[in-house]
């Protein structure tokens, strides 16, 4: 059966541009590494530009706020679009969605993967034409060492930018905490007692997640987490944060964002800090990406990056 219908335009087409290296960096064996990443925008169609020369639509080009997905994985290093489709409804809600890959702890130990974060940050500010982006509204976002990081980023902190992107801000207007190791005094100490149980995964100290990242004598670890721990890095510096974590994590305590929020409460930063704690919510489950807290993100940034959601219209 034939049908006639008139879907209509209001719906901008989704463009997905992989493998653009952000930074020329070295591991730990000084070899060369192109560090890359992928970005996500409503910017017409690319297949009909190739292959007729035009555009589907004449388009007003606007500039759009820009979020940065940080993955998680441990540090260990993991497939930068891994769970890329989890955050498409802010590219549908008009925003410029970016995910990253930074060093894992194999190939650097901190504060590499801070300066990392900073370089891609500076990168999408230094494209900001290219890629249709408002430089004076770019957010992070990231789960697990991904939400530490992004926690870390949110502290508008010197200190931790390259040589590349040299002259541009590294820092953010709004950052997304989903289950981050921000204390990492706390894991370090965690992980410290977990060794010594009988049948734990890892036999020693530096094995880890957090020793694997920070390396070096595991003896002298728990001094040198303070760098890497969110805490000493709070000032009225810090862009807006949302943290979400669940009452079940069983590898990050719940107690560790309880106290973070805490402590920005105590400098009088709650203004600028929201705490979501998800019922049942284990470490990544799938109570993270549920309509409830899609909406809640997706308000949080269409608050702090003043943006309207295009869905909304």
């Amino acid at each position: 059966m034939k049908h006639y219908i008139d879907p209509g335009r209001a719906r901008p087409s989704i463009n997905f541009i992989d493998n653009i290296v952000y930074s020329h960096s070295h591991d730990l064996a000084g070899q060369p590494l192109e560090l890359k990443l992928s970005i996500m925008l409503q910017n017409g169609n690319s297949e009909m530009k190739l292959a007729a020369g035009k555009d589907d639509t004449q388009r007003n080009i606007e500039r759009k706020p820009a979020i940065l997905w940080i993955p998680g994985g441990g540090y260990r290093g993991v497939d930068k679009n891994l769970m890329v489709a989890e955050v498409v409804y802010l590219v549908e809600a008009g925003f410029v969605v970016a995910s990253m890959y930074y060093r894992g702890s194999h190939q650097a130990h901190f504060p590499a993967q801070l300066i990392d974060v900073k370089t891609a940050i500076r990168f999408l500010r230094a494209n900001a034409d290219r890629y249709e982006i408002d430089p004076d509204r770019i957010g992070v976002m990231g789960r697990s060492a991904g939400g530490h990081l992004s926690a870390l980023a949110a502290m508008n902190i010197d200190g931790y930018d390259s040589q590349e992107w040299a002259g541009v801000s590294s820092n953010v207007q709004a950052a997304y905490d989903l289950f981050g190791p921000v204390d990492m005094v706390a894991m370090i100490d965690k992980e410290a007692h977990d060794v010594q149980q009988p049948g734990y995964r890892w036999d020693k100290l530096e094995d880890t997640h957090p020793g694997a990242l920070l390396g070096g004598d595991p003896n002298t670890m728990r001094e040198r987490a303070r760098e890497s721990s969110v805490e000493y890095y709070i000032s009225s510096n810090m862009a807006p944060i949302l943290i979400m974590h669940g009452d079940a994590d069983p590898l990050v305590p719940l107690a560790v964002s309880e106290r973070f929020y805490q402590q920005l409460c105590a400098v009088g930063l709650d203004d600028r800090a929201d705490l979501y704690v998800l019922k049942n919510g284990g470490h990544g489950t799938p109570e993270f990406f549920q309509d409830t807290t899609k909406k809640i993100a997706l308000e949080f940034f269409c608050n702090r990056l003043n943006h309207t959601d295009i869905t909304s219209k």
